[in-house]
């Protein structure tokens, strides 16, 4: 959802429900996400940019999105990165105490196979062994959903196992496809090779009408892993989040150091794959944390 320039400085501080300014946090704890995706490697740059600033930082590697909203709702970390769609239900559905501080970047759905595999659609997932990412990941509720959507002839054979341990899978046999959820390219894909990935952007429709606007018709550029050509799929943002209770200060100072570092962050290159002020504020229903309010306030005049 879009939020525009006037109705951002038209926010009430208190409409995200967290603490304003306190005394600094002893330490930051930043939950990332798994070896090899675009969290791990975005969230090392983070915590090293913003040790430049005076900040002790603690970095946090997970399953990414549904274990760090958790982490940080009961206080056991501070600010991480949350795929839209389950930053979505934290509010929504489970009602936890987390704010945003922006969007960061668009991630793109990867269905994965080998570079000679038969399977060219989602339909040829019937009656496969699939792997659709780690207990406690984004990318396991995304890939449930899509599943879900594509209303196969046969359920596949569901399997959880992060990304480094599906690469494996696929290479050994032992799963068929699988999915995963990140910017491109996602370096541990890269480095693989032999693999293809699926079309799912007939899927974009489907997800939008059940779970809103978090889906978005998204391009993984010709040339990625080694494409000859583009492959529509399904897109939806990185949200860079905190948990609610965070000092305001603290929060101006994550928000405003993302977008002074923004180019030795390399935020991943892929089209909707920006750090922009304009782009970030549109959180949907997440609430933006008064910090970060106070940022994009002070960039907008």
């Amino acid at each position: 959802m879009s939020i525009t320039r006037r109705s951002l400085l038209a926010l009430p501080l208190a409409a995200a429900a967290c603490s304003g300014g306190g005394p600094p946090e002893a330490e930051l704890r930043l939950v990332t996400g798994q070896t090899g995706g675009a969290y791990g490697q975005l969230g090392d740059r983070l915590a090293g940019e913003l040790r430049r600033d005076g900040l002790r930082v603690r970095v946090l590697s997970t399953a990414a999105s549904v274990q760090n909203l958790t982490m940080m709702a009961d206080g056991r970390a501070d600010v991480g990165f949350a795929l839209a769609d389950t930053a979505d239900d934290a509010i929504r559905v489970r009602h936890q105490a987390v704010a945003a501080l922006g969007r960061v970047y668009m991630n793109y759905v990867h269905l994965v196979v080998p570079a000679g595999s038969g399977i060219v659609a989602v339909g040829g997932l019937a009656g496969r062994r699939v792997a659709i990412g780690a207990e406690g990941s984004g990318t396991a509720v995304t890939a449930t959903r899509v599943l879900a959507a594509a209303g196969l002839a046969r359920p596949p054979e569901l399997v959880r196992l992060e990304l480094d341990a599906s690469i494996a899978a696929l290479r050994a046999g032992e799963v068929e496809a699988f999915f995963w959820s990140g910017g491109v390219p996602t370096p541990a894909l890269e480095a693989a090779g032999g693999i293809r990935l699926v079309p799912l952007d007939p899927m974009v429709t489907v997800l939008r009408r059940e779970f809103g606007p978090v889906y978005e018709h998204g391009t993984v550029p010709a040339g990625a892993y080694g494409a000859a050509g583009p492959v529509a799929t399904v897109g939806t943002p990185s949200y860079l989040m905190c948990r609610a209770s965070l000092g305001e200060d603290v929060a101006y100072t994550v928000v405003e150091t993302v977008f002074r570092a923004r180019d030795r962050l390399q935020a991943p290159s892929a089209p909707g794959g920006r750090l922009d002020p304009r782009y970030a504020i549109g959180t949907g229903v997440v609430p933006l944390h008064p910090g970060a309010i106070r940022y994009y306030r002070s960039v907008y005049g």
